[in-house]
């Protein structure tokens, strides 16, 4: 009796659907990764090493102390939002924004709590800004 050998089939790995699955999670990756651009920002700041500055008769002055808490013209503020700010601003210029700004703050006040202040008064329409510094030390090497 002969048996008639069945053919055999070729044995071999479909890659179409392995290429499909790298494909969708390639496309995965792309669209979920953040792309972030890191920069130093290398800053010199200068000295204030001017003259001082003869106080006019009338202006705005705002006094940030080291907790944060805003003075204007010497009046302490409730609470440090900048509403607030912007309405004893609005108080003591009686909406003059010609008026030279003073903001004076301390050494240890936040970046944050002087920045506020700028703002307030720029939304406001103050262009007459000035910021308080003192001379530096010398040290004797002159």
């Amino acid at each position: 009796m002969k048996f008639r050998r069945q053919r055999r089939e070729e044995v071999g790995v479909n890659l179409t659907p392995l290429i499909d699955v790298v494909f969708l999670l390639l496309i995965f990756f792309m669209v979920s990764t953040t792309f972030t651009r890191e920069t130093q920002l290398s800053i010199d700041l200068p000295e204030a090493s001017g003259e001082p500055r003869e106080s006019l008769g009338e202006q705005v002055e705002i006094m940030i102390d080291e907790a944060g808490t805003y003075r204007v013209n010497g009046q302490r503020l409730v609470d440090s939002r900048p509403r607030t700010l912007q309405a004893a601003i609005y108080k003591v210029s009686a909406g003059d924004t010609t008026l030279p700004m003073i903001i004076t703050a301390d050494a240890q006040s936040s970046h944050e709590s002087v920045v506020r202040a700028m703002d307030a008064a720029g939304q406001m329409g103050f262009v007459h800004l000035s910021i308080t510094t003192r001379q530096p030390a010398s040290d004797g090497n002159g």
